[in-house]
């Protein structure tokens, strides 16, 4: 099942919308926008881009051993 997009207005001011996994969870959450119409075309623009978009990495680079000590993973219970 595909994502669902929700659109919604944000305290009454502007309007947004939410990219909704197929699982229920957020995936995304958009800028404002001033009417309704704006927001629909960024829904148009966000399903044009999503399945095409590059990934740009900008997180700093980090060796393995650095990585295990701030997040090891769990370890396998023995029974």
């Amino acid at each position: 099942m595909a994502g669902t997009f929700e659109l919604f207005r944000d305290g009454g001011v502007s309007f947004r919308f939410k990219l909704i996994a197929a699982g229920g969870s957020v995936v995304a959450v958009s800028g404002q926008f001033a009417d309704k119409e704006s927001a629909v075309e960024g829904i148009r623009v966000v399903r044009e881009c999503a399945g095409t978009g590059l990934i740009t990495d900008l997180c700093p680079t980090m060796s393995r051993e650095a990585a295990m000590e701030r997040n090891p993973l769990p370890t396998a219970a023995v029974v």
